[in-house]
């Protein structure tokens, strides 16, 4: 069996990308084929083949062996704004019912599939849903990455609180990621992160000048999280 992670944020822009593109990496280094999945991206630029979103074109580079674009990211949209708005634009429905069925053709001959969310745990789906009804209703097991800066603890609490009392997908931990140089009190903070969600961080990424995915995989890779995906399968 795959090893199979959903990853999901506190907000947007608290570094889902960033930490799903370090593990795929550091999961193919080590021999595993992996893929990563975006079901739902809005913010596209248009090119030759399509439109393209560029966090799904990092998920895809970082995949092995190669897969194409569509595959990836099923749904994109050019405007940068929630995705049931972008699809309602499109005239789009998203329906669990169909991201289920791509997520299974999608997910196949593969070692380890980590699927990245859009925005928060919450998102909403047009024309009802949220995005989190996908990784429930396949029982994903769920990494939450807390942006660490000002108001993350409401955000980290309401989220674990929502996976948890679903019963459906697996709360396996969260990751800490340094989004803001200005955050006053980081540490504690961090310790009351790790009351609230009943868990030592698997891996904390200090601020980053250049958030690549290469700094980001040197911060994960004696952590706990990697550990964890490794023994899995």
């Amino acid at each position: 069996m795959a090893r199979e992670l959903f990853v999901t944020g506190t907000d947007t822009g608290v570094g889902k990308t960033l930490v799903t593109a370090a593990l795929l990496r550091l999961l193919r280094e080590r021999g595993l084929r992996v893929r990563g999945l975006k079901p739902v991206a809005s913010g596209a630029a248009p090119t030759p083949g399509g439109l393209r979103n560029d966090d799904a074109l990092l998920l895809q580079a970082e995949s092995s062996p190669p897969v194409d674009y569509d595959t990836v990211n099923p749904y994109c949209f050019a405007p940068a704004c929630a995705p049931h708005l972008a699809a309602a634009e499109q005239n789009t429905e998203l329906t669990v019912s169909a991201l289920t069925a791509w997520y299974r053709r999608s997910s196949g001959q593969c070692d380890a599939v980590l699927v990245e969310g859009a925005g928060g745990w919450r998102v909403p789906l047009h024309p009802t849903g949220f995005l989190s009804d996908l990784p429930e209703t396949l029982e994903l097991p769920v990494l939450l990455v807390v942006g660490l800066r000002l108001g993350c603890l409401n955000h980290a609490r309401l989220t674990y609180e929502a996976i948890v009392t679903s019963g459906r997908s697996r709360f396996v931990g969260w990751v800490g990621n340094a989004v803001d140089a200005g955050f006053e009190h980081c540490a504690a903070n961090v310790g009351t992160l790790s009351r609230l969600l009943d868990a030592a961080p698997l891996a904390l990424i200090s601020r980053l000048p250049d958030p690549s995915v290469t700094a980001a995989a040197q911060a994960i890779e004696s952590s706990t999280l990697l550990r964890q995906l490794l023994a899995r399968g």
